[in-house]
């Protein structure tokens, strides 16, 4: 038989595995990747730039255009970060409105990486919509709350834009009640389901010290093994005074990391009934100028986004605009080991590697 010859394949920059715009060159040997190389920047919007020249205040609304699955978890962190470097002082209320407004955002974001995941699968559009009904929710009362569904500009330097409406409450709550019993049957149709087992048990192996070494965070770490979560080891607004656990894998494999988004949506709900229970009356936002002037310095602020750590480091000159705005993205450094989880496999396992990382290349290529 003769020798089979190395080729090189691009797959993307447009195919739906990849979550955006991303183009990987494969080299393949036959079915099997040989060499993989990811090409980014197709999705390049210069948004660290773009910052330098906005107002303080006009930095929020960029950073729901990052990550915009997630795009709550970016004001809070920009909103941190922004804060820190101004000596912002934020009302207790507030500081719960953001908590609650996060974790819902964790659940939404996770339900849509959950059903992409197994669309990229080929499980057809059946599980997608389930996820994307729950995510629906959410979008509700999003929008009850500041008006917009997708990209938010809520959760501002100083506390939030607006107080939550009365009819907020009891539907959140009518959520925190159903969401539940729909978890169940997610995990017992899912859990031990032979295919979503055989498309993702020992594919895309992401080893323990690797996973650290490579600075991976988020469920692709802690779908390792290791409990890191920014919340627990260093805590910002009130999760200190919260109690929820840190799930974490064994294998470091695809059925981890999609197993890992399923346990933490069940913290989440934990999360936010708490939050609602201990939700103090109050003002909702302190007194900001709109032009915040911070003195010459420099702040950095973290917080655990659905992907992982997403951290803001600003650096200020004294005037009305960051002289330096600079982003943590977890979504580009989870992408760095992308070579280390493909090679050896097939190009059909590509696929599900990838979407089991949750990559949004609007953070990436930011």
């Amino acid at each position: 038989m003769l020798p089979t010859q190395p080729y090189m394949v691009n797959m993307g920059p447009q195919h739906p595995s990849t979550h955006g715009v991303l183009r990987l060159r494969l080299v393949l040997d036959g079915e099997t990747v040989l060499d993989a190389e990811p090409v980014l920047g197709y999705l390049h919007s210069s948004k660290e730039k773009l910052q330098e020249e906005h107002t303080y205040l006009q930095t929020i609304p960029i950073t729901d255009r990052m990550d915009y699955l997630s795009a709550m978890n970016n004001n809070l962190g920009c909103a941190l970060a922004i804060e820190k470097l101004a000596g912002i002082q934020v009302p207790e209320r507030a500081t719960y409105i953001r908590v609650i407004m996060s974790e819902l955002q964790r659940i939404a974001s996770h339900c849509f990486a959950q059903g992409t995941l197994l669309q990229d699968m080929g499980a057809w559009g059946t599980p997608l919509m389930y996820f994307l009904y729950e995510r629906e929710q959410i979008l509700d009362i999003f929008e009850m709350v500041c008006g917009a569904r997708l990209t938010y500009n809520y959760i501002r330097p100083g506390g939030v834009s607006q107080d939550l409406p009365p009819e907020f409450f009891p539907l959140v709550r009518k959520f925190l009640a159903e969401f539940p019993a729909q978890l169940d049957d997610y995990e017992r149709y899912l859990k031990d389901n032979e295919i979503l087992r055989a498309r993702t048990v020992g594919i895309g192996v992401f080893p323990r010290e690797l996973a650290i070494n490579a600075s991976a965070t988020g469920p692709t770490l802690r779908a390792s093994g290791v409990p890191w979560d920014i919340r627990k080891a260093d805590p910002y607004c009130c999760y200190d005074r919260l109690e929820f656990e840190v799930p974490v894998g064994q294998r470091g494999d695809c059925y981890d990391r999609f197993m890992m988004r399923l346990y933490e949506m069940r913290e989440s709900l934990s999360i936010i009934h708490q939050a609602l229970e201990l939700l103090p009356p109050g003002e909702w936002k302190a007194p900001v100028p709109l032009v915040i002037r911070p003195q010459p310095g420099d702040a950095y602020a973290h917080i655990e986004s659905p992907r992982g750590e997403l951290g803001y480091y600003l650096v200020s000159d004294g005037g009305a605009s960051p002289w330096r705005f600079h982003v943590r993205a977890p979504c580009f450094i989870n992408l760095t080991a992308l070579r280390d989880l493909l090679v050896g496999h097939k190009v059909a396992d590509v696929v599900v590697i990838v979407g089991s990382i949750d990559i949004v290349m609007g953070e990436v290529d930011r």
